[in-house]
């Protein structure tokens, strides 16, 4: 059975992915969300839980057994290294997921990753969509989506590839740095491209 046409969205953070997904969402695709897909996994993978805490400290358990997931957090986007062990940890699980969900989708699919690079996926990808946003813009939408400190944020900004990396691996770069509409504005004739085959 042929798998469907697979795009990969991804981005640094704050940069928009989401307000992207939504609107490949509303165009007709079927959206995969990675971080939900991740949260998935701690909740219901013993063995995932079990190496995530051996590496980042039995402490991130609570009582019950479950993540604490501000305390992961912490000390996953602290810096790169850890960031990317972490992703090594969590990634084979995710994929899995994904590719279990490709087999029960038509059409086109929409693989919405911060880490579509880290985990690798992106081999299998046909298209590649990265969102840019200027520093600035970044770090005050993250400040008020995720409620960290400055410091804080930044770690999270310093831990992902830079926007460079971003555009140089992508087929379609598109910038967020305004409202809403006119990043639709320049985000939709792409999709039409894409749904349409158009490239």
């Amino acid at each position: 059975m042929n798998r469907p046409k697979l795009i990969g969205l991804t981005g640094q953070s704050g940069a928009g992915k989401s307000t992207a997904a939504a609107l490949f969402a509303a165009n007709g695709f079927t959206v995969i969300n990675a971080d939900d897909l991740v949260r998935a996994v701690y909740e219901t993978n013993p063995a995932c839980l079990k190496a995530v805490a051996a590496s980042f400290g039995e402490d991130i358990l609570f009582p019950d057994g479950t993540l604490n997931r501000r305390l992961l957090a912490s000390r996953a986007f602290a810096d790169k290294e850890s960031t990317a062990l972490l992703g090594a940890l969590v990634h084979p699980f995710v994929i899995a997921e994904t590719l279990k969900i490709l087999k029960t989708v038509s059409g086109m699919a929409v693989f919405d990753a911060p880490q579509l690079f880290e985990s690798n996926i992106d081999v299998v990808c046909d298209v590649i969509v990265s969102i840019t946003a200027a520093e600035d813009v970044r770090l005050q939408r993250i400040l008020a989506r995720d409620k960290l400190t400055v410091a804080r944020a930044r770690e999270r900004m310093d831990a992902q590839y830079s926007e460079a990396f971003f555009r140089e691996h992508a087929d379609f770069v598109i910038e967020n740095n305004g409202d809403s509409a006119s990043f639709a504005a320049r985000l939709l004739p792409v999709i039409e491209n894409i749904r349409t085959g158009v490239m």
